[in-house]
């Protein structure tokens, strides 16, 4: 089984700078005009998941809860640290999460729509 996230957003670059520059990961494909929406995918090649972001003529007024997070797991400490040092660079901010689980065991950042991601120090269970 494959797996697609899809969400709306308001700002097609900023969402895709995000997640290629900060995450690491690729745009896999991109459609426009497609019965008014536009959208990406982004993800990693050969990976059965992917992100899918839509714009579309709507503005959309975000209703995310401190609940609602993306987490991911990077493979080795040599990648999380990669990510964390990339997230800092960047200016983005470590915020608390509402969970003390994910403030032991990974990083919360939020990206552009505000919406919560995990970057956890820990293997995937």
């Amino acid at each position: 089984m494959k797996f697609r996230v899809a969400r709306h957003t308001n700002d097609l670059e900023k969402i895709k700078t995000f997640y290629t520059t900060v995450l690491g990961f690729d745009v896999l494909g991109r459609f426009e005009n497609h019965d008014s929406y536009d959208g990406l995918f982004l993800g990693k090649p050969n990976l059965d998941w992917h992100l899918e972001f839509t714009k579309s003529n709507e503005i959309v007024a975000f209703n995310y809860t401190e609940d609602d997070i993306l987490v991911f797991y990077p493979i080795t400490i040599l990648e999380y640290n990669h990510l964390i040092e990339r997230v800092l660079n960047n200016s983005i901010e470590i915020i608390t999460s509402k969970n003390s689980y994910w403030n032991k065991n990974g990083k919360m950042i939020l990206d552009p729509d505000g919406y919560r991601i995990i970057i956890s120090n820990l293997k995937a269970v």
